[in-house]
């Protein structure tokens, strides 16, 4: 018998609003960290090896632009997600990085819901549009993606 219990469900499509904005926590690299991303996933000299990435356009080790994206991935999970009705993603509109991430920056990301609509063909599921920024501790934008999320209605409509 499983000892597991399903979480609360504090957010369905029906409470989420076109303009809220919510600040989902921050997270810190650390260079190990980016390092053994970067060595199972985007093994190129400049998230790799620090001495490498001096000669870089870069000039220090930085996190791979996907290391970015899981890290915001994570913090939208753990401080939004897990909370809500969320059914995945159809994808992503946007996906921007604007400028390096260093092992030992900051990251804060910022959730803002753009638009929402129920779906047309699954009555029980409405579609959120969202923009996803994540600074860093200057205050200087690193991360931004436009995308929609899946969203199950406490009220499904009519046909």
């Amino acid at each position: 018998m499983s000892t597991t219990t399903t979480p609360t469900i504090k957010y369905w499509w029906e409470d989420l609003q076109v303009g809220e904005t919510r600040d989902l926590g921050s997270v810190t690299p650390s260079e190990e960290e980016t390092v053994a991303f970067a060595r199972q996933f985007d093994p190129q000299p400049f998230h790799l090896d620090p001495e490498a990435a001096k000669a870089s356009v870069f000039g220090a080790l930085s996190a791979s632009g996907w290391h970015t994206c899981a890290m915001a991935m994570r913090l939208m999970v753990t401080n939004f997600l897990c909370e809500s009705a969320s059914l995945g993603s159809p994808g992503l509109e946007s996906l921007k990085w604007l400028k390096p991430v260093f092992p030992g920056d900051t990251l804060r990301l910022q959730h803002t819901i753009t638009e929402k609509r129920p779906m047309s063909k699954r009555l029980d599921v409405g579609l959120v549009r969202t923009t996803w920024e994540m600074f860093n501790q200057h205050g200087d934008k690193v991360l931004h993606m436009e995308g929609y999320g899946m969203f199950r209605r406490r009220e499904p409509g009519k046909p």
